[in-house]
């Protein structure tokens, strides 16, 4: 399994993608606290200023894309200042009217309480993709011009285009990042047997999963598998288990109608009872509220 595939199917499973435009004229900041999640953000006019705690400001202008890998906290100002200092980025906050200085479409996966990948976090805090390196790839640069143009339609249509594009643009960004910094694998991906349980489980969560069941699918005896699971994934497996579960549940709950109890049984539990239980134990929330507030209706 690449560890590409991997990060995308786990932020699938357990994060909502989305996007916005933000525009800004005159002295400007905006800061983008830590999240649990994986983000970019595409200048589409204008220049700035990228700021963090541990690095020195850098510029940025139209075309160049900067990459979160796992949600530390940054923000661009107009000139370099404190990263504290600066405004939270609002997405409800009306857009300016009239031209702006600076265009920023911002995007990315939001996790629900999820983990982010443990990849993600053997990667620089914010990494910056500038826009003559970005020429050389055709297909990235493809997907940063589309990004920009269905954050900016209607938003009906976005919220139907954009995931897929999210999708894509992650992909291919952590081609970008992986080939230019030469970062290893994720020992849970190489790991042949690690790897086939993550398959596994990924394409059956409905299956009766036990750690005894687990460990044959590794072909490792259970004691042995347990302990190796938790040190290259970072968690027991039927923690991991549950965890995909639930997230892929919640991913039902926002796209699809199906009734609780249908989904409950698609994860793996039997009963629309025990799996909402489950649910709100992980999220803090019941299904049905979860799906509500994803629709955007009320309580």
């Amino acid at each position: 399994m690449d560890v590409i595939t991997d990060i995308v199917g786990t932020m699938r499973a357990s994060g909502a993608a989305g996007g916005h435009l933000f525009r800004r004229s005159g002295p400007w900041g905006l800061r983008f606290p830590a999240v649990d999640g994986a983000g970019f953000h595409v200048v589409r006019h204008g220049t700035g200023w990228l700021v963090a705690a541990d690095r020195r400001p850098v510029p940025v202008g139209p075309g160049d894309v900067v990459f979160s890998p796992y949600g530390a906290e940054h923000g661009f100002s107009d000139t370099p200042r404190p990263v504290g200092s600066l405004p939270v980025a609002d997405p409800n906050e009306p857009g300016e009217p009239g031209p702006a200085d600076v265009e920023l479409v911002c995007g990315g996966y939001l996790l629900n309480r999820g983990r982010v990948h443990p990849y993600l976090r053997t990667l620089p805090e914010v990494v910056v993709m500038s826009s003559p390196e970005l020429h050389r790839d055709p297909a990235l640069r493809a997907l940063v011009d589309l990004v920009g143009t269905d954050v900016h339609r209607d938003r009906r249509a976005a919220a139907v285009v954009l995931p897929a594009v999210v999708d894509l643009l992650l992909v291919h960004g952590l081609e970008w990042v992986r080939e230019r910094l030469a970062r290893p694998e994720v020992p849970a991906v190489t790991d042949a047997a690690i790897a086939a349980v993550l398959r596994a489980v990924r394409a059956g969560l409905d299956r009766p999963w036990t750690v005894g069941r687990l460990s044959a699918v590794a072909g490792l005896p259970r004691a042995a598998f347990a302990r190796r699971f938790a040190e290259l994934v970072g968690e027991p497996p039927m923690t991991w288990v549950i965890h995909q579960r639930l997230g892929h549940a919640a991913g039902l709950l926002r796209t699809t109608g199906e009734p609780l109890a249908v989904i409950a049984r698609q994860v793996g539990y039997a009963g629309e009872f025990a799996f909402a239980a489950a649910f709100r134990r992980r999220f803090g929330i019941a299904p049905g509220r979860y799906r509500q507030n994803a629709a955007g209706r009320p309580g």
